[in-house]
């Protein structure tokens, strides 16, 4: 298992990890016994969102003894009210919530306090003054959250969450459908009516934020990294092809700040599907050459940091070079900390000979000679 440092925070996480959602479908010894395998597998991230008692015992039961090698999402805002999941910033039902994911935990912390979906403009206001985010910092300040994050599916709710500056992580929703769309209050609502052939490429407002996610060192964990499912569905897929695990696990960890993907698992057999990305070959894990090929959407022209450049004959890590251009080419002048990352490249732009080898590979048609050109002027080597 490949661990990845989770932004700021400085945690080490699995870059495969579980998304509890699907516990409570489950005899508990059941649902026990696959964390703990899952576990035993090299996965040491998952996310609570769920506030249902069973859900959360089932988790807490699953980390007795080894506590301390999970990195825990809770979040802060998913109540349990009358037998039905609620959202809500009402301190009467916000502060008993968590103090029952704690007690059901066995556990005096949480590594990482999660800011509970918020998708609106008029949630975020609601939630960023007041008792609740007053609630969050306290605990912070006290320990009993270690990390503070958020969780959203909208990108413009996700950068105002990175310009706080006490935002150190998100989990959002990133898979190849969604990045195609604009940013939306409703998530239920980003494919009604969408026409086809009307896809053209990642939306800017999510490009953006990655980038930013980057640029901060906010970390990003993944979900509905397979959109429930429908991907994997040639009639389901907005695209018109269907993709594998593996695929749709590549996609998001190519993301600039993705640190981890939290997968749902029913059993251990999915569990085991997931982790062999680990040992997968490039083949098996390329998903451009699905998209390329699909009927309904189009990336032209748009480096999606796929690797099918590779090799280049003087080693240069061209999927690299180009998600530092497009992270910096979005700023006034090149942040510090990206102008070090591409500094601790073994070879830069500047060496492109310009064979174009690697144009010829390219699955979306990105004029790559180009951009090595424009990377050494805006670099300086």
């Amino acid at each position: 298992m490949k661990y990845n440092k989770l932004g700021r925070t400085g945690l080490l996480v699995s870059e495969i990890g579980f998304g509890g959602e699907w516990l409570e479908r489950h005899e508990e010894d059941e649902s026990v016994e696959l964390l703990k395998y899952a576990h035993k597998q090299g996965i040491n991230i998952l996310d609570c969102w769920m506030p249902d008692p069973k859900s959360r015992d089932i988790i807490g039961k699953a980390m007795e003894g080894c506590r301390d090698s999970w990195y825990v999402q809770g979040h802060i805002g998913s109540t349990y009210q009358n037998g039905q999941y609620v959202r809500t910033r009402d301190m009467n039902y916000v502060q008993p919530a968590f103090e029952d994911l704690l007690s059901r935990f066995h556990s005096d912390y949480v590594d990482l306090g999660m800011i509970h979906y918020i998708d609106s403009i008029e949630d975020w206001n609601h939630a960023m003054n007041g008792d609740y985010i007053n609630y969050v910092h306290e605990l912070h300040d006290k320990g009993i959250i270690r990390h503070i994050g958020l969780s959203t599916h909208n990108p413009i709710i996700g950068k105002m969450a990175v310009e706080t500056g006490f935002i150190e992580m998100i989990l959002f929703s990133i898979n190849p459908a969604f990045d195609m769309r604009p940013a939306t209050e409703d998530l239920d609502s980003m494919f009604e009516g969408y026409e086809k052939n009307t896809f053209s490429g990642i939306d800017p407002e999510r490009a953006e934020f990655y980038q930013l996610c980057e640029e901060k060192e906010v970390g990003l964990t993944v979900m509905k990294g397979f959109f429930g499912g429908r991907l994997f569905n040639k009639e389901q897929s907005p695209f018109g092809v269907a993709f594998t695990p593996a695929q749709l696990i590549h996609y998001s960890l190519t993301r600039p700040g993705v640190a981890s993907i939290l997968c749902g698992y029913d059993t251990k057999e999915q569990v085991d599907e997931a982790i062999s990305y680990e040992t997968a070959s490039a083949d098996e894990k390329d998903y451009a050459s699905v998209i390329a090929s699909a009927p309904l959407h189009s990336y032209s022209g748009q480096c999606t940091y796929c690797g099918h450049c590779k090799p280049c004959p003087v080693d240069i890590d061209i999927a690299m070079v180009n998600k530092f251009y497009d992270l910096a080419a979005a700023q006034p002048n090149v942040p510090e900390s990206i102008m070090e990352h591409y500094k601790s490249l073994s070879h830069t732009a500047s060496e492109c000979i310009s064979c174009k080898g690697c144009e010829s590979r390219c699955p979306f048609s990105v004029k790559v000679s180009e951009r090595m050109s424009k990377t050494a002027k805006l670099f300086g080597y």
